[in-house]
């Protein structure tokens, strides 16, 4: 567990996503429960995402205006979804369902990293892309930065306030999800959590580090098709 804190840390540390949909896909490989990986992911971004924000911040990475558009809708977003794998929703029967929603984060993920030219448009209904990603990510473990950085990105935006925009309105949902979890679903999997939050906070600053130093198109193709394949382990052992 310290091993994956790490490895999805660097991942999200030189790419500015990929945390949650990297260690939770090897945590579901490994076998654990989806209600287990989702909380222990949620409550060591709880910390991670807090490094990440000041860092951003300290950097002048942020647009405030596009974190107060990202903010209370994907709070809203990231606690509906919370609530629902804590409290309503049966984990083994959604497992194979987060299993193909991370290889559809993975095919975002590569599909990113091949565009060539962005012409930037005017992005519209923030709010809505916001309460999508929070939700999404507290269901499936993963996909605050795929969904919304791609989107943004997609449009032509600003990567570097993009980035350090989304990373800190990160802190805000993974801590309402990670207190969401705690409140109905109480907190299982100790040492899954303190494994990802040390592996996490160690390796954040070599991943700042290392931000410049590696290139990021094939990190981000290697980062997909490690998931997609992760992703096709889980459907195979639970079909």
């Amino acid at each position: 567990f310290f091993a994956i804190g790490v490895f999805a840390q660097l991942v999200d540390g030189t790419l500015g996503m990929g945390y949650g949909a990297t260690s939770t896909s090897f945590l579901l490989a490994y076998g654990v429960p989806p209600v287990v990986s989702s909380t222990a992911v949620h409550v060591s971004e709880m910390f991670t995402t807090g490094a990440s924000a000041l860092s951003h911040h300290r950097f002048g990475n942020i647009n405030k205006k596009l974190v107060k558009h990202l903010l209370i809708p994907g709070v809203l977003g990231s606690i509906t979804g919370a609530y629902l794998l804590a409290d309503v929703i049966n984990g083994d029967i959604i497992k194979p369902f987060i299993a193909v929603y991370m290889i559809v984060l993975a095919v975002i993920i590569i599909k990113k990293a091949l565009k060539k030219s962005i012409v930037k448009k005017k992005t519209k209904k923030l709010g809505y892309l916001a309460v999508f990603g929070g939700f999404m990510d507290s269901v499936g473990g993963g996909g605050w930065g795929p969904i919304v950085t791609s989107t943004l990105l997609g449009r032509g935006r600003n990567p570097r306030y993009t980035i350090g925009s989304v990373n800190a309105a990160e802190f805000a949902i993974s801590f309402a999800s990670g207190i969401t979890f705690m409140l109905f679903g109480g907190i299982h999997g100790w040492q899954v959590i303190i494994g990802l939050i040390l592996g996490g906070v160690i390796s954040a600053p070599l991943a700042a580090y290392l931000v410049n130093k590696i290139k990021r198109k094939p990190m981000m193709v290697a980062v997909g098709i490690l998931i997609i394949l992760l992703s096709l382990k889980t459907l195979s052992k639970l079909l």
